[in-house]
């Protein structure tokens, strides 16, 4: 059970939003000014405060002072609660640290939603989200109550490409994000032999071309179509301001960026000094994981040899060759080009 001090110098308002609290099934514990909220802060070391601003003894922006010196205490989330709605009272209280406020009178609702709101967001900064946009997309949609990337999507132009059709290439400056409303996508980057190397695969509900956006810099990478897809497209103005307009999704985005790079770290160490064996079936098991949706039985790997040559990091005969290896070892299987594995364990064992 969550625990809330609730620190309020009118008993009226302390006993009526405690019972409120308490009805919605928190644990509440109450203070009837600054210094006894302090005190009890330091004992109780409560899950979120909501504090008064205007009390006697020490006021709500001196309890707050006070609990940010305590380590113990200094990252409780809080929440001010105030007649007072002037900008710069509001204002003085975020700059000071505060997590949220809430303007009397309020509405049971108004309290419980900010209560809950400032509870999720606890509850994702303990999350370990994966690092694509669906960790952005989760992150935005607990920090805001709204899915804001599907809504950003929506009602877009969308741009159909065949399969193997270019989307954008290495060295173009961005001027557009992308949404993948349908279909799949490779990013691949290109030697001076003309050999390429998969860089990244995207599915349907994810987001292409972001990495270059943020930078503001030129696209590292080229997209290609692995089947007919369509994108939803939309301006670089639109985006940017959605990342500008909340500094805690940007933080946490740049986390998961900073896990994608790791990830990619990884993936150049295996192809530096992984087997061939091993490359291919990390391959394998690489699209199976990215493409592969939940309860589907009958799923088997559709991608050109070249393609999937690409993404093990060798060359097209080699993998022919490795691929014949593991269907007669009873690895995998093969009809008319698919692929489905059949014993994911040993792949993902395969020793160098």
């Amino acid at each position: 059970m969550k625990k809330i001090l609730l620190i309020e110098d009118n008993n009226d308002i302390r006993e009526n939003t405690a019972e409120i609290l308490s009805l919605t099934n928190y644990k509440v514990i109450t203070a009837e000014n600054g210094k006894a909220g302090v005190e009890l802060a330091l004992k109780e070391k409560p899950d979120l405060i909501i504090c008064d601003i205007m009390m006697p003894v020490l006021d709500g922006y001196g309890v707050l002072h006070m609990l940010h010196k305590n380590p113990e205490v200094k990252h409780t989330p809080f929440i001010f609660l105030s007649a007072k709605a002037e900008r710069t009272d509001v204002r003085r209280g975020m700059e000071l640290g505060a997590d949220d406020y809430i303007t009397k009178p309020f509405s049971g609702t108004e309290l419980l939603n900010a209560v809950e709101s400032r509870f999720k967001k606890i509850d994702l900064s303990r999350e370990q989200l994966p690092a694509d946009l669906y960790g952005l997309s989760t992150l935005m949609k607990t920090s805001n109550g709204k899915d804001l990337l599907k809504n950003l999507s929506e009602d877009r132009n969308v741009n159909k490409y065949k399969k193997k059709s270019q989307i954008y290439a290495e060295g173009y400056t961005p001027s557009k994000l992308f949404f993948i409303q349908k279909g799949r996508v490779r990013t691949y980057k290109t030697n001076d032999d003309g050999k390429d190397l998969v860089t990244g695969l995207f599915n349907e509900g994810e987001f292409l071309g972001y990495l270059a956006l943020l930078e503001g810099s030129a696209y590292k990478e080229t997209a290609e179509a692995l089947e007919d897809t369509e994108l939803a497209v939309i301006p670089r103005e639109d985006f940017e301001q959605l990342m500008n307009n909340n500094l805690e999704v940007m933080q946490k985005f740049i986390q998961l960026l900073a896990r994608n790079i790791a990830d990619k770290e990884q993936q150049l160490l295996g192809l530096a000094y992984n087997s061939l064996r091993k490359k291919v079936a990390e391959a394998l098991l690489t699209l199976q994981r990215k493409y592969k949706t939940a309860g589907d039985t009958n799923f088997s790997i559709d991608i050109s040899r070249e393609n999937l040559a690409s993404v093990a990091g060798t060359a097209t005969e080699s993998l022919i060759r490795t691929l014949s290896e593991f269907k007669a070892d009873k690895l995998i299987d093969i009809k008319d080009g698919r692929i489905t594995l059949l014993d994911e364990k040993k792949l993902g064992q395969m020793a160098n």
